[in-house]
């Protein structure tokens, strides 16, 4: 009698276990792949041009995103900025004078864009438990520097805005709770044209690139939560055959 109730106390301290690394696992999983992102349908490589989308998830169950503001690095002005158009969305962009003018095919560029914003059209959002995605094509992208970080504000028909800008974070710190979308840039190669023409045919990419990288972080914290619950359900199960196996009589 008492080795069941052994059996029993074991086989709950297996299923606790399982519980908690069924919590970590949803707990870690999710954070990671919730924020505004920014992608590219191959390697963006410094000095050319490529196609960059926003994909911007909706994180409220009782709101809409209507508004998406999108800034550029002044520090790195970009002489081309287009927009795809985006059924159901106007798309506005804003240049800024340039303190100091930079070349592009020859000639000198004095502004450039510094602000993107998608507005919803009335009666239209991002809906709770939905995402959608925003194309530009950008460059010449700078050849000075490895990233390109682009603040994002998202507003929702609530009124509350999130502001995802929050810088990359060190070597092995933990992620910000806004970060904000990051570009990043690969050096050019020796077969690589890139450089040579804007990333208009990029609008019709299929995949995603190594910006992408938030949702397979995600989908391996997941897995590895699934792996560490299974473990302590294998722990369980082994502590409970091993407490019968005691709890039998000798021959």
């Amino acid at each position: 009698m008492s080795t069941n109730r052994f059996g029993v106390r074991t086989l709950a301290k297996g299923g606790a276990v399982l519980a908690t690394a069924a919590i970590l696992a949803l707990t870690t999983a999710g954070p990671a792949s919730a924020h505004v992102s920014a992608s590219t349908p191959k390697d963006a490589v410094k000095g050319g041009y490529t196609k960059v989308t926003l994909r911007v998830p909706n994180e409220r169950a009782d709101a809409g995103t209507v508004k998406l503001e999108l800034t550029l690095p002044a520090e790195f002005p970009l002489a081309s900025v287009s927009t795809k158009p985006t059924p159901g969305w106007k798309v506005e962009a804003v240049k800024e004078k340039l303190a100091t003018p930079v070349k592009s095919h020859g000639r000198d560029v004095t502004e450039a864009v510094r602000t993107v914003t998608w507005t919803a059209d009335a009666g239209n959002r991002i809906e709770p438990g939905q995402f959608n995605e925003f194309d530009l094509s950008v460059g010449p992208l700078p050849d000075n520097t490895d990233q390109l970080v682009l603040p994002t504000k998202q507003t929702y028909d609530s009124g509350e805005v999130v502001d995802w800008n929050a810088p990359p974070p060190a070597e092995g710190a933990e992620e910000p709770e806004r970060p904000a979308p990051v570009l990043k840039l690969v050096a050019a190669k020796a077969d690589d044209h890139a450089t040579a023409t804007p990333a208009a045919d990029d609008s019709h990419g299929t995949t995603t690139a190594a910006a992408t990288s938030t949702d397979d972080t995600a989908r391996w914290l997941g897995g590895a939560g699934l792996a560490v619950g299974a473990l302590g359900l294998g722990l369980g199960a082994g502590a409970v055959l091993r407490s019968r196996r005691a709890g039998k009589p000798t021959a």
